[in-house]
This record gives C-alpha cells, structure tokens and sequence, in this order.
C-alpha cells in the first residue's frame, strides 16, 4: 500500500522595485510545527518573473511528492498554470492573440515541477497585502530578496 503524501503549506511572493528593475522572491514551507524560509533576488527583472520564480523555487526545494496547499497572490500565475498552459502548449507556446508567451523558460520549469513530480497541488489565490500571514510572510521575504541586493 502506497505511503499518503506529505502535505505541506507553500506561500509565495515576488516583489520588483521598478518593473522592471530590482526584484525578489520569497517563500514559506509549512510541514506541521516545521517552517523553512527561503528568498533570493535578480538586479534585472519583472514582479511576474518574481512572481514564478517564488513557486519554482519552493517546489524546487522539496524532495519527494506532497499533496501541497500552494498559497499565491499571483493570478497571473495561478491561472497561467491551471488555466493558460494547456493551450498555450497547443498553440505552440503561443497565446490566444498569437503572441509568443511571456516568460517561457520560467513557465517551462514551472510546468516540469508542477505536472511531473507526482505532487498533488491546490492552488489557491489570496489577496496580498491583506490578513493572510503565510502572505504577509512571502512578501517580507520577496522583499528580503530585493534588499539584499541593494545593500551589496
């Protein structure tokens, strides 16, 4: 009988101060009592590239399928990868308008976490800057990426 997956809490944010310009990315991994952060930063980006790599980055860090409840305030993420990808992979990585899709390579790696680690993910949109303090946490991280950028 297979083991039932771990199931973790996930919350992410991206930060960008000038879009582009500085930007960060943190997240929170909640498995029961246990809690890891992590954030890091790029000198050049966007708040969507931030936004994408704070999930990539969190899933990155874990190492065996889990069932996930994946906290975002990130529609733009949340629909490109429950919604969006699906044609746009038909289309030839193209959008609806013809358009090559933004940001291709972070999708690409997003798509490959997210679809082939045998993880089950729940994707659930928050409004950031609100009461959400798993939220409110990733985006004091997402702005500790940012900050350690500037203070080098």
């Amino acid at each position: 009988m297979a083991q039932p997956l771990k199931h973790i809490e996930i919350y992410t944010d991206g930060a960008c101060k000038g879009n582009p310009g500085v930007g960060g990315w943190g997240a929170l991994l909640k498995y029961g009592q246990v809690s890891k952060e992590i954030f890091g930063g790029e000198r050049t980006t966007t708040n969507n590239q931030m936004e994408l790599m704070a999930v990539i980055k969190a899933l990155s860090f874990l190492k065996e399928p889990c069932r996930i409840d994946l906290y975002l305030d990130s529609q733009y993420v949340r629909k490109g990868i429950t919604e969006w990808i699906h044609q746009w992979k038909t289309n030839g990585w193209r959008t609806a308008d013809k358009k090559p899709v933004k940001n291709l390579t972070l999708w690409q790696e997003l798509e490959a976490l997210a679809f082939s680690k045998g993880h089950d993910i729940h994707w659930v949109w928050v409004k950031g800057h609100a009461d959400n303090v798993g939220n409110q946490r990733a985006d004091a991280l997402a702005n500790e990426g940012v900050n350690s950028l500037l203070t080098q």
